[in-house]
């Protein structure tokens, strides 16, 4: 298939073109800045502005879309330009593409929809949270996922393009396990060192090529389950040397009565429905790409 990535030379786009070509499929990058790897086309553009969105569908007359394209992290610019920018993002790049034919289109969220590091308090309605855990969005960048996530549905139900939305937990690019810093600006030993750093989002991560590949399932698969699903990808263990069910009353108490079922090395969030609709599951961990420290 041809398919177009927005966001591809950001840290998790890079792994996603990568493993398409890989898979055989024709890749077209699309961003604000350079980066995208060698192996795809690469155009470009600022999808804000609906008429280069409408520009780069017609243009290409891609099968797939993934959009990763967006404001990556929160707090990195302002509140409002961030919110503009994703949301605006997530509406033309599904308007672009369900007017102009596309067959697949894969929007990328982010668990923060879920609320958790509210300066007012957070508990969990339970553990491990799944998709059917009720948000709490409680910043810009939460907020305009949830958009996201909600402007994927309507375009769901009232076109016959197929969407699917997924949150990606925290993304680790390759080059990070051998000590470049995160998207947080720490390293992934300093996470693992400080639990107070990885805590605050429930000790979440996953492999960016373990992320891409549940991309490359979805655009091979997306038929296979009803438009409009949200699908965690979370690597099968916590970013934790010790059990969660220890650590994280210590850095969220509110998660105490939850926490005590996260035996050994079980995560925080759950990506069974991936595993149960699509066959994905993570392969890598920290303890894979880094050993036992």
């Amino acid at each position: 298939m041809r398919v177009l990535v927005t966001g591809s030379s950001g840290r998790f786009g890079r792994s996603v073109v990568v493993a398409l070509v890989d898979a055989g499929h024709e890749v077209i990058g699309i961003d604000t800045a350079a980066g995208t790897p060698a192996q795809a086309s690469f155009l470009p553009a600022d999808l804000t502005d609906l008429g280069e969105a409408f520009g780069v569908m017609t243009r290409f007359r891609p099968d797939a879309v993934v959009h990763l394209a967006a404001v990556a992290t929160p707090f990195s610019r302002t509140d409002n330009l961030t919110f503009r920018v994703n949301t605006q993002l997530a509406f033309n790049v599904c308007e672009a593409a369900a007017m102009t034919g596309v067959s697949k289109v894969v929007v990328a969220s982010s668990p923060t929809v879920i609320g958790y590091g509210a300066p007012g308090g957070w508990a969990p309605s339970y553990l491990p949270i799944d998709e059917d855990h009720p948000t709490e969005p409680w910043n810009a960048y939460s907020v305009s996922k949830l958009v996201a996530e909600q402007v994927m549905a309507s375009f769901a139900r009232a076109s016959t393009t197929h969407f699917a939305a997924m949150r990606p937990c925290f993304v680790v690019a390759p080059e990070e396990w051998e000590g470049a810093p995160t998207q947080s600006g720490h390293t992934i030993r300093e996470r693992l060192d400080r639990p107070d750093i990885a805590g605050v989002s429930l000790f979440n991560y996953v492999d960016a090529r373990d992320a891409a590949d549940l991309v490359l399932t979805l655009v091979d698969r997306m038929h296979e389950v009803p438009s409009g699903e949200v699908f965690f990808a979370g690597a099968a263990d916590a970013l934790a040397r010790e059990p969660l069910a220890d650590l994280l009353p210590g850095v969220i108490p509110s998660t105490a009565p939850y926490a005590a079922g996260l035996t050994g090395t079980s995560p925080a969030f759950s990506a069974a429905k991936a595993g149960r609709l699509l066959g994905w599951q993570a392969k890598r961990s920290w303890r894979t790409e880094m050993g036992d420290i």
